[in-house]
């Protein structure tokens, strides 16, 4: 499955650790991410991840793109709900847009725990039932 991988700044650090802690689950699927955040997860886990612009350069948008064509199956997007993002409607957007594609969406660690062990069990095969052509 595709899974994207997004953290405002100060998020970075907690979901590198996430990512570390099911290692052996990211490694059996493709990842993206935005500039910085993907460039830390290849450099702190070790695991590949295709990059895109940061989010403020249109990274956010670059992924939204996917969701519309349906080529995203998860996202994970660690926001840091207590400092104003300058990039605020495309955040917005973005997960807009997961409702609209009714693509699996974790804002926060306890949301991306459930969505992660549900992964393992199988539970989001349902996505590739999805028509994606």
């Amino acid at each position: 499955m595709n899974i994207a991988l997004i953290a405002h700044d100060q998020m970075k650090k907690e979901l590198v650790n996430f990512v570390l802690a099911y290692k052996p689950i990211f490694e059996e699927h493709t990842l993206y991410g935005t500039g910085t955040t993907g460039k830390i997860i290849m450099e702190k886990v070790g695991l590949p991840v295709q990059r895109f612009q940061s989010g403020p350069l249109g990274g956010d948008q670059q992924i939204g793109a996917m969701i519309a064509q349906n080529d995203m199956d998860i996202v994970i997007f660690f926001r840091d709900p207590l400092t104003a993002q300058p990039h605020e409607p495309d955040v917005s957007a973005l997960l807009r847009l997961c409702d609209v594609y009714k693509i699996p969406l974790a804002t926060n660690i306890a949301a991306a725990e459930v969505l992660i062990h549900g992964l393992d069990r199988g539970d989001l095969q349902w996505r590739e039932l999805i028509d994606k052509e």
